[in-house]
């Protein structure tokens, strides 16, 4: 099973201030939220405790949306 991730969590990965681990990281330990389009959503809660955008904050919530494509048999 191949996952297909939704090119916008990619635009918004850095700004969101993650990365790769931890987007694969939702996907396989996060809970399931809404998705729209034949996509699937995951998001977890991770502790922060940092500034970010003028205010601080203790946990921030990232949420990830992504496809799974199935697998194709080889003939």
């Amino acid at each position: 099973m191949e996952i297909r991730i939704d090119p916008h969590t990619w635009e918004r990965a850095e700004e969101r201030g993650t990365n790769v681990q931890e987007i694969k990281d939702v996907i396989h330990s996060g809970f399931p939220i809404p998705a729209r389009y034949d996509r699937w959503g995951k998001a977890k809660v991770y502790d922060f405790r940092q500034q970010r955008h003028g205010k601080y904050d203790e946990q921030r919530l990232l949420p990830v949306k992504y496809q799974v494509v199935p697998e194709v048999a080889a003939t």
